[in-house]
């Protein structure tokens, strides 16, 4: 449970504990501040992008105890002991992880911007069922819009990782 503090204005702030890729963090915030900030602005994970700031385009998608959300509906105060997966944790030692490259492979990039969202939402669906069809595939990364590839890349790059291609 996050702590509140009341600053010398009568501004509450909240301390909290946030697991992301791994790290824990202490960080002091507003009661409003949104998860997508402070991973953009206060530990500078800057993969997770901001679009629409409305949850429907998915580019600011995170995983929360290993389920995508829209870190732009999620109050940071919200994440106060949840594991916390962005785009710069899915890939450890520097490493590409195996959907990473096969959307390298599979030319599912284009300007770049949904990729990070559309990534953790494959990592998601490939986590609970590591052999989707492709219908499954469209499901899960339907909260992800792309204005560029069309998904069909993006469709292929998932069912290569899960090497039913």
């Amino acid at each position: 449970m996050a702590q509140v503090i009341t600053d010398a204005q009568g501004v509450k702030r909240y301390l909290i504990n946030l697991s992301v890729n791994g790290d824990t963090h202490t960080l002091m915030v507003k009661g409003n501040s949104l998860l997508v900030n402070v991973l953009r602005e206060d530990l500078e994970l800057t993969g997770t992008k901001k679009g629409c700031e409305l949850g429907d385009c998915g580019s600011c998608t995170v995983l929360m105890d290993g389920k995508p959300v829209n870190s732009c509906m999620v109050l940071a105060v919200e994440a106060e002991g949840r594991a916390i997966t962005t785009i710069e944790g899915v890939a450890p030692n520097d490493k590409l992880d195996k959907l990473q490259e096969s959307f390298i492979d599979h030319a599912a990039i284009q300007c770049g911007y949904c990729t990070p969202g559309m990534i953790l939402s494959g990592k998601a669906l490939l986590t609970r069922n590591p052999h989707p069809t492709e219908e499954e595939v469209r499901e899960a990364i339907s909260g992800n819009l792309c204005r560029c590839t069309g998904y069909v890349n993006i469709v292929k790059a998932i069912l290569a990782a899960s090497e039913q291609e």
